[in-house]
C-alpha cells in the first residue's frame, strides 16, 4: 500500500465528447484515490468512431517539453499508463519517458490501442504496430483486445478469432515467459458470455471474469477497463481482483447505457456508477 496519494502519468489523447481516453482516465483514477497527471497526445472535439467533422490538434510538440518540466520539478510517478499513440514520434517520446521516469517500483501499464474486430485502425500501419510492440515489451501489464493481442504476437488481426491460437495460449506467449502480466479483453467462453482473461506474471495464475453478453458496443470501453484496472492496482488490490473489478464495472456501465437507450456517440454512461470504485 502507498503512504501517499499515488500519482499516475496518463499519456492519452483528450477527446471532448464521447467518454474515452483522458475524459475516462481522469475521473476514474481520481475517484479511486489517485492523482492523475495527464499528458495529452492530441486534443479532439470528440471521439472518432462513426463520427465525421471532428476537430484534431496534434500535441506531439508539447510532449517532450511537458516531460522536461516534470523532470525539472522532480516529479515522481507510481504508475505510467499509456493509451492510443498516433505516430512513431509519439511512441519514441513515450519510450524516453519510461527511461526518464520509470523507477524500480513504477508500474508500467500499456494499453496497446491499435485496432478492433480483426483490423487495425486507419492510422496504424506496420511501422506503428512494430513500435507499439516495442513499447509493450517494456510494460509490466498490457491490456490488449483480441485484435491487438494478435498484432503483438505477429499474427493477422483475426488470428485469435479464427482459432489459429487459443486465448489461453495467446496470454501465455504474451507474458514473455512470466516477465509481464496480460489482461485480454473481449474473451468469450461461450456465445452468451463476455469478459476478460487475466494472466498474473507473479503467480502464473490465469483467471476469467465474465458477464452475460450485451450485443451492443460503445467507444471508450477499453479505456474505461484499463483505467479501472490501473486504479485498482494503485489501491493495492491484486491483479486478478483489479481485472474483475474493471470487467464488472464496464459491464454495469454498458448495461446501464443500453437500458436507457442512450446515443452510442457519447460512450458509456459510467459517471453515476463511480461510487462503486471508491476505496473501501
Amino acid at each position: 500500500m502507498h503512504d501517499h496519494t499515488p500519482r499516475v502519468a496518463a499519456i492519452h489523447d483528450l477527446s471532448g465528447l464521447g467518454r474515452c481516453s483522458l475524459t475516462v482516465a481522469l475521473p476514474v483514477l481520481s475517484v479511486m484515490g489517485c492523482q492523475c497527471a495527464p499528458m495529452p497526445t492530441a486534443v479532439l472535439s470528440s471521439q472518432t468512431g462513426g463520427v465525421t467533422g471532428y476537430t484534431f490538434r496534434d500535441m506531439t510538440d508539447q510532449m517532450e517539453p511537458i516531460a522536461a518540466h516534470w523532470k525539472a520539478v522532480d516529479a515522481k510517478f507510481d504508475a505510467i499508463y499509456t493509451g492510443f499513440l498516433g505516430s512513431e514520434a509519439q511512441l519514441s517520446i513515450v519510450e524516453r519517458f519510461f527511461d526518464q521516469f520509470a523507477e524500480k517500483n513504477t508500474l508500467l501499464l500499456v494499453d496497446p490501442v491499435m485496432g478492433d474486430d480483426g483490423a487495425a485502425y486507419d492510422t496504424y500501419g506496420d511501422a506503428l504496430i512494430a513500435g507499439m510492440r516495442r513499447l509493450a515489451d517494456r510494460a509490466d501489464i498490457i491490456t490488449p483486445n483480441f485484435t491487438e493481442a494478435a498484432f503483438l504476437l505477429g499474427l493477422p488481426g483475426d488470428g485469435l478469432k479464427n482459432g489459429s491460437i487459443s486465448p489461453e495460449e495467446a496470454v501465455k506467449r504474451l507474458s514473455m515467459e512470466g516477465r509481464r502480466s496480460v489482461v485480454l479483453t473481449g474473451y468469450r467462453s461461450s456465445p452468451d458470455k463476455t469478459g476478460s482473461l487475466c494472466l498474473d506474471a507473479k503467480t502464473g495464475q490465469i483467471t476469467v471474469t465474465e458477464n452475460p453478453c450485451v450485443e451492443v458496443s460503445f467507444p471508450g470501453t477499453g479505456d474505461l477497463f484499463a483505467s479501472v484496472l490501473c486504479g485498482g492496482l494503485m489501491q493495492g488490490r491484486p491483479l486478478a481482483e483489479s481485472a474483475a473489478l474493471a470487467e464488472n464495472f464496464v459491464h454495469s456501465a454498458i448495461v446501464r447505457t443500453a437500458e436507457h437507450n442512450l446515443p452510442r456517440f457519447h460512450g458509456v454512461d459510467f459517471e453515476p456508477l463511480l461510487g462503486c470504485l471508491l476505496k473501501k
